[in-house]
């Protein structure tokens, strides 16, 4: 769980927005090496705060994908949280030093940033929210904003409507699935030399999502 300020962050969009789906996928593709092995994803929480679901939850969608190859490390029946994150982050280091890894948690935010999905290239700081000194995890990370800091934050992590964590868990879940899918496509239209048959619309649209300043 991370105290985030939205302006910190390269690309944020609603979960609510039109096409995020499709919007984020877009912008996956662009910073994620999906043809790159071994990528993992790191997804972040515990199953004992609503709140803090948003990773554990990612985890399971993701894992439960039998077209997706890559590594899910968090799930609510696994949980990657404060007190294994160390050990399970080390154990997965030794058998891929070379992985790409991609960090997934929730954090909280102001008030009209809640319900966002933030991105950016370089590391999260899990715990940071409720005073706990966690290692950097991620080359690049994906965060929800499921609520509002600034105050109580442990009890406010409780109270959160588990309604908003698995939707957005939905949205990263799926806008990751499918940029694996376009890259895959993508691929197999080069190895054809197929051009006359490519989608337009595989391509990134930047203006698609919304730049923090």
């Amino acid at each position: 769980m991370y105290i985030a300020e939205p302006s910190s962050y390269q690309y944020r969009i609603s979960y609510k927005e039109s096409a995020v789906v499709w919007k984020l996928s877009s912008y996956f593709i662009e910073h994620i090496p999906f043809k790159q092995q071994p990528i993992i994803f790191y997804c972040i929480g515990t199953d004992r705060s609503t709140g803090d679901a948003l990773g554990p939850l990612t985890g399971s969608y993701l894992s439960e994908l039998s077209l997706f190859p890559y590594q899910v490390i968090g799930t609510l029946e696994n949980p990657l949280h404060a007190l294994n994150l160390e050990q399970r982050i080390e154990q997965t280091e030794t058998l891929y030093p070379d992985a790409f890894t991609v960090a997934i948690d929730a954090c909280l935010s102001k008030r009209d940033a809640v319900g966002h999905l933030l991105f950016q290239n370089g590391p999260i700081l899990p715990g940071k929210a409720v005073g706990k000194e966690l290692p950097p995890v991620g080359d690049v990370s994906i965060k929800g904003v499921v609520n509002i800091a600034g105050f109580m934050e442990q009890a406010v992590l409780q109270s959160t409507r588990l309604h908003l964590p698995f939707e957005m868990s939905r949205m990263i879940g799926r806008a990751l699935q499918l940029a694996h899918h376009r890259q895959k496509s993508e691929c197999v239209n080069d190895r054809y030399n197929n051009s006359h048959y490519a989608n337009p619309w595989n391509k990134v649209r930047y203006p698609d999502l919304g730049q923090t300043d």
